[in-house]
């Protein structure tokens, strides 16, 4: 069999990190979907979208700005916002600087919803994910986070995404 042939298999230890890499991001985004939906009947991914445009100046960000920050297609996107509509926590409107350009914004409504989300939120993530680490551990996950992550979007530009000297 030429080498072609037959790949580039995984050493014992990549494949024993890809194992457990692979099971996290199963299995987490699971646990932390489960406890948002019992509390507010929302996934990981809405409470993602909130989150991201709570950030933003004005509460508000333009929707291919948002799609960049919560790592969604404009399509997936526009879906989830379109259902956030229908709670009255976000709205849609065209950007006064390009009308070309659509505004996703959080009403007051959604930012009270997150409020109240949020802390039992992070206390899920905490539980799930940092209780177990270190603070060497949790600067492994970021440096090694952010390289994977650089890998599938070079051109990423979100926050969190890596920097120059990173």
């Amino acid at each position: 069999m030429t080498e072609q042939q037959s790949g580039r298999w995984l050493t014992p230890e990549e494949r024993s990190a890809w194992l457990a890499l692979y099971a996290v991001a199963t299995r987490l985004p699971g646990t932390l979907d489960a406890d948002l939906f019992r509390r507010a009947r929302i996934t990981l991914f809405d409470y993602h979208v909130l989150a991201m445009t709570s950030e933003a100046e004005g509460q508000q960000l333009a929707m291919s700005e948002l799609a960049s920050r919560s790592n969604a297609s404009l399509s997936r996107l526009s879906h989830v916002v379109k259902k956030l509509e229908a709670r009255g926590w976000m709205r849609r409107f065209p950007s006064p600087t390009d009308a070309r350009v659509t505004t996703a914004a959080l009403t007051e409504e959604g930012m009270a919803a997150l409020v109240e989300l949020a802390p039992g939120h992070v206390e899920t993530v905490r539980e799930a994910v940092f209780d177990a680490l270190d603070d060497r551990d949790v600067e492994d996950l970021t440096r090694v986070g952010t390289k994977i992550l650089t890998l599938l979007d070079p051109a990423s530009d979100r926050p969190g995404a890596p920097t120059e000297g990173t």
